[in-house]
C-alpha cells in the first residue's frame, strides 16, 4: 500500500516544530528517524496531514558526559541513532547496558535510521531502549511550550504506545547515571530470530560484592503493556548471600508477580518461563 497524502515540513529549531504542533495538532506526526512511522502510513494506520521533520536539530544529537562528580550523567540526545549508541565508547565506559542491548535492536539497515528518541516516545513494550532506560534509572527530558522538564524512567511509560508526554510536547534527551565502582550490567532477550521482536527480554544492573547484589534492577521487556520491574525477585536477590536456594527463592517470587500478555506463538506460562531462565542467567552473569 502506499501512505495517503500529507505535507511535509522540516523543522529548524525546537521552537519551529513545537509551533507546528501546536497549529495542527492531532493532524500532525513528528518524523525522527521514520522507521516506525513510515511503515505505519503505508499500511495507513497513520493518517496525518502534516510530517514535522526533526531531522535537522542537530543540538539534540549525540552522546556526552554532563554535570560533575556524584552528579554526572550521561546525556543521549533523542536523535541520535541507535547506531551511534552502539559504537560510542562514551556509553561503553558509562551504561554498557546500552552497548549490550543495541545489537539485538532489528537490522542493521533499521539501526543505521532509528533513534533512541523515536524508540522511547513510541514506548512499544517489545523494544529494548524502554526496559534499558527503567533498569538504569535512567530520566526523560522534555520540551514543550512552556519550557523544559524532566520525568523519570519508572514514571514515563503508562501503558501500550503510551507516555508521559503530552500534547504540544518533544522527547529531547535521555539522561543515565554513570557506571559506578562495582556495578555490572546484563541485557539478554529470546526472539524466534534474530532481528525479531523479543518474545521476552531483560535489561538488568547490580552491584557486586563478592557475595550479594545490590541496587539490583529487573527490567523486563515483551511481557506486558510496558517495561515491567519485577520488585518482588530483586528483593529476594538482594537479602542476602546469593545461592541456590535464594535463586528459587527469586524464580517463585517473579513468577509470582508476572502477569504476562501471551502472543500468537507464545503462552503465557511459555512466556514466564522464558522470563525466569532470562533472570537466571543475568544473575549468574552479574555475579561473575
Amino acid at each position: 500500500m502506499k501512505s495517503p497524502a500529507f505535507d511535509y515540513v522540516r523543522a529548524d529549531s525546537p521552537q519551529h516544530a513545537l509551533a507546528l504542533l501546536a497549529q495542527h495538532g492531532d493532524d500532525a506526526r513528528i518524523l525522527a528517524g521514520g522507521q516506525t512511522l513510515l511503515p505505519s502510513l503505508n499500511l495507513r494506520l497513520s493518517q496525518p496531514t502534516l510530517l514535522v521533520d526533526i531531522g535537522g536539530l542537530t543540538g539534540w544529537r549525540g552522546v556526552s558526559v554532563q554535570g560533575h562528580a556524584s552528579q554526572a550523567r550521561l546525556r543521549i540526545g533523542a536523535l541520535t541513532r541507535h547506531v551511534e549508541i552502539e559504537e560510542s565508547p562514551l556509553v561503553a565506559r558509562h551504561a554498557p547496558l546500552l552497548t549490550q542491548a543495541a545489537p539485538h535492536i532489528a537490522h542493521r539497515a533499521i539501526r543505521n535510521m532509528g533513534t533512541m528518541g523515536g524508540s522511547l516516545a513510541y514506548a512499544d513494550p517489545a523494544a529494548e531502549w524502554p526496559a534499558c532506560v527503567l533498569a538504569l534509572d535512567g530520566t526523560l527530558v522534555i520540551h514543550g511550550a512552556a519550557g523544559e522538564r524532566r520525568v523519570a524512567a519508572a514514571d514515563f511509560f503508562h501503558g501500550l504506545y503510551s507516555t508521559a508526554l503530552r500534547d504540544g510536547e518533544l522527547l529531547a534527551a535521555v539522561e543515565v547515571p554513570l557506571l559506578q565502582p562495582g556495578e555490572r550490567h546484563a541485557f539478554d532477550e529470546l526472539a524466534r530470530r534474530h532481528g525479531d521482536y523479543a518474545v521476552a527480554g531483560l535489561a538488568a544492573r547490580a552491584r557486586w560484592d563478592g557475595t550479594t547484589l545490590h541496587g539490583l534492577r529487573l527490567a523486563f521487556l515483551s511481557l506486558g503493556d510496558r517495561p515491567l520491574r519485577a520488585r518482588q525477585a530483586e528483593a529476594v536477590l538482594q537479602a542476602g548471600a546469593l545461592d541456590e536456594t535464594r535463586l528459587a527463592a527469586a524464580d517463585a517470587a517473579l513468577r509470582a508477580e508476572l502477569q504476562p500478555f501471551a502472543d500468537l506463538t507464545h503462552s503465557a506460562a511459555a512466556k514466564t518461563q522464558m522470563a525466569a531462565t532470562l533472570m537466571r542467567r543475568a544473575v549468574r552473569n552479574l555475579a561473575t
